[in-house]
């Protein structure tokens, strides 16, 4: 038996096909645009040549459509992972943007009480808790080489934060997390850090349309 993964690869999905621009979170049917499909090859390619050896999605259709080119690639079969999913979103299926505007929509004031929380939606530490298990157990179930795990904006963010400053509550719309990018981490000891962040698909996604999450 070889030594457990070298690498933990968090990959963000590509643009989602959603002419109706709402915040589509958990909702099924919202697969990539064509724009997207492209992105999440671009993303896969970035890493040809790294010993890739096991491949995790989230259930979501836009998570195992950006994870396609990369078990074409490097002939892998795509384990679904549910612990790397969207949130959950009391905002879903509705057209938002964070910001003062919510203000003006008094039957959200509720769910913006504690941003802190945050109480629109699943709390950062539970993200972070199922994120970080979800690692883990992909890094002890991987003999050696690399592992990629496709999922979504928040919960890498969130991983980000947790695995760095420990500080998870932040301003959604200054995340550094683009479509169809890489963060990286490697296991040091007993925990993960951080050691490269890639956005390989910068140049596509000039002309995405991102709405991120809240």
């Amino acid at each position: 038996m070889g030594v457990p993964a070298s690498l933990i690869h968090l990959v963000r999905h590509g643009e989602v096909y959603n002419p109706t621009k709402v915040l589509y979170g958990r909702i099924p049917g919202f697969g990539l645009s064509e724009l997207g499909h492209r992105m999440a090859a671009a993303s896969a390619q970035s890493l040809e040549g790294h010993p890739i050896t096991r491949l995790y999605a989230s259930p979501l259709q836009r998570a195992q459509e950006s994870a396609k080119p990369w078990s074409e690639l490097f002939k892998l079969e795509i384990n679904t992972e549910d612990r790397i999913i969207e949130p959950t979103n009391k905002f879903e299926g509705q057209n938002f943007e964070f910001g003062p505007k919510v203000l003006t929509r008094p039957k959200s004031w509720p769910w913006v009480l504690n941003p802190l929380k945050p109480s629109w939606g699943e709390a950062y530490t539970s993200i972070a808790a199922r994120m970080v298990a979800a690692m883990d157990d992909a890094w002890q179930a991987t003999e050696s080489g690399e592992v990629a795990l496709v999922s979504h904006q928040l919960p890498i963010w969130t991983t980000h934060n947790f695995l760095g400053t420990g500080r998870l509550f932040h301003d959604p719309r200054k995340r550094r997390c683009s479509l169809s990018s890489i963060t990286t981490f490697e296991r040091q000891g007993d925990r993960f850090v951080e050691v490269n962040y890639q956005d390989p698909a910068r140049e596509l996604a000039a002309t995405a349309i991102d709405l991120g999450a809240v």
